[in-house]
């Protein structure tokens, strides 16, 4: 059965594959991993006892922590002389999370974003501008290698010089970006800028991945751009870009690439596996990784698993927070997306802000940060309209009492990468 036709088997072809290579991938995790030998003793658990597909949920899981006990290369599978490439996360806090790949991976990754772009509607011989990072994020070199797969013609540009990214767009005339959506806004504002309209340009498809985002950004991107907006999702610890990507007919939520990964939603609290459609975190088992294979991975992203649509593999919903950006304000949960939904509705704002968390008298408290959209929205007047509507709409929505500062256009501080939407002052 080749990849091509996996996209489009029946449930039960896609389980019995699902199966064989989930049974190879956790004996190979056991025999050659001593982190997930002992940790499957220690849970009373043997690759033997998997039997079907629902038993996985026997097994413990893997965590952002357990990277971090065995750094650097502690969880490859294979030695170290086989691993062809090595990529880091680049962690807020403590170590960086090390990934490696053999040759037979990186043949797999490049593959899936192959697979990806072209469910996103990119074809052989399309031009494909990359403002990812490249380095040891995983991003750039991963979309790169999967665009030349599919028969692309790359541009490797990689992120910032953001005036450089609009010259080499109107020069070059590339038919796909695959960009942040973050850094994607900042590259249609430099468009304006320079007295241009981001809508007048050659792109047709916008790939946008690395940092959750929003149907409202959804549409803000294709409105200011005038292309396609399609969902990539991925991460270092399970791959890098590519392990779900939405398909352009539908766009209805990132496609799983459930021949290679296999998903479970589970109850952050409990642990408990949780039925398809209800949310809860996303945890991945990768079922052919060679170098590092992850065996129950907690990703931390809050979603649903949701029926197949454009292909016969699941797909899932929007991310709605990751289970450690959750804020608490008030007794009250609060995620960043829902905050950038709300800004999105009012067309005074523009999509950049920044979330500031202070403490007053043991009190937490919310302070969005947040900039007029354009000359026109940036009177004392208006501004104060927008603050009074968006703090209106969070305690409406959300339930809780934030203080909302309008900025002037340009104020709120730009990323070239993933954005940052979280300044947490409680503990200076």
């Amino acid at each position: 059965m080749t990849e091509e036709s996996l996209e489009r088997v029946s449930t039960d072809e896609l389980r019995h594959v699902q199966l064989q290579r989930l049974r190879w991938s956790v004996r190979h995790a056991y025999e050659h991993v001593e982190h997930y030998r002992r940790s499957f003793e220690a849970n009373g658990v043997h690759p033997d006892d998997l039997h079907t597909i629902e038993d996985l949920a026997k097994f413990p899981c893997l965590t952002k922590h357990d990277f971090r006990a065995n750094y650097p290369f502690g969880l490859f599978a294979v030695p170290r002389e086989q691993v062809v490439r090595i990529h880091a996360s680049s962690g807020t806090t403590g170590k960086p999370t090390v990934v490696g790949y053999t040759a037979r991976d990186i043949d797999m990754w490049a593959s899936l974003v192959a697979r990806s772009i072209c469910a996103a509607g990119g074809r052989p011989g399309h031009l494909v501008h990359i403002a990812y990072g490249y380095g040891l994020f995983t991003g750039g070199l991963g979309a790169h290698y999967g665009a030349e797969r599919l028969g692309c013609s790359v541009i490797p540009m990689s992120g910032g010089n953001t005036e450089r990214q609009v010259q080499l767009i109107r020069d070059f005339r590339p038919d796909i970006i695959m960009v942040t959506p973050s850094y994607a806004l900042n590259i249609a504002e430099e468009f304006a800028r320079q007295g241009l309209d981001p809508r007048e340009n050659s792109l047709s498809i916008g790939i946008f991945g690395a940092e959750p985002w929003t149907e409202g950004m959804r549409k803000e991107l294709e409105s200011r751009l005038g292309l396609d907006a399609l969902d990539i999702y991925g991460l270092s610890e399970v791959l890098g870009p590519g392990v779900a990507s939405e398909c352009v007919e539908t766009k209805d939520g990132p496609v799983i690439w459930e021949d290679h990964f296999y998903p479970e939603i589970i109850d952050p609290q409990t642990g408990a596996v949780l039925p398809d459609g209800q949310e809860g975190e996303l945890v991945l088992t990768s079922l052919t990784k060679e170098a590092l294979p992850v065996i129950r991975y907690r990703t931390r992203d809050l979603t649903r698993l949701l029926p197949p649509t454009a292909r016969s593999m699941r797909r899932m919903a929007k991310i709605s927070g990751r289970s450690d950006d959750m804020m608490i304000i008030r007794g009250v949960n609060v995620f960043p997306s829902q905050i950038e939904e709300l800004v999105l509705r009012i067309e005074a704002l523009a999509p950049h802000y920044m979330l500031e968390l202070t403490r007053e008298r043991h009190l937490d408290s919310l302070t969005v940060h947040v900039e007029a959209l354009g000359a026109e929205h940036d009177s004392e007047a208006a501004r104060c309209d927008a603050a009074t509507r968006l703090a209106h709409y969070v305690k409406s929505y959300i339930g809780v009492s934030v203080c909302v500062e309008v900025h002037h256009p340009g104020t709120i501080e730009r990323s070239s990468g993933k954005a940052k939407r979280l300044s947490d002052k409680r503990g200076l």
